[in-house]
């Protein structure tokens, strides 16, 4: 797989008005490992190398276990996770798989029963910001790290 051209050097103020999102989520006061797995699952249901390549290591540096990130896909069916963080995940599918899902009700309600409305719409921002990510890293085919080595 090659590149197909580089955003970052392209349009530099674009990348600039993501990061700024980005910077705002890390901010936002949301705990990072939380973060991290919306992250991670909304890249494995967008196939973005790059971004798991990143999300796991970071979630790793953060103190994450293995069998959390391995499981991550399967999370409905295992207990590894906090009621709040599937609350999140099933949010961050819903959000992920919109034209699919449609945001439904049970999900919006079931995320609601976990976080305040300020940190809903800051779980909405996170959500969106890696799906932003996402398709520009698939989009243009930016090559993870590893795959250059």
């Amino acid at each position: 797989m090659e590149s197909r051209l580089d955003p970052y050097k392209i349009a530099p103020k674009a990348v600039q008005a993501i990061m700024g999102l980005e910077t705002y989520v890390a901010q936002s006061g949301l705990e990072q490992s939380l973060l991290e797995l919306v992250k991670i699952r909304a890249s494995q249901i967008n196939g973005c190398a790059f971004c798991l390549h990143m999300h796991t290591n970071d979630a790793r540096k953060l103190g994450e276990s293995e069998d959390r990130m391995h499981l991550l896909s399967a999370w409905r069916e295992s207990p590894l996770y906090t009621p709040r963080e599937r609350a999140a995940l099933a949010w961050t599918e819903a959000v992920t798989l919109l034209a699919q899902t449609h945001a439904p009700d049970a999900d919006y309600e079931e995320m609601r029963r976990h976080f305040t409305e300020e940190e809903a719409v800051k779980l909405a921002m996170a959500i969106m910001t890696i799906n932003v990510w996402n398709r520009l890293a698939v989009g243009f085919r930016r090559i993870h790290p590893v795959a250059k080595a």
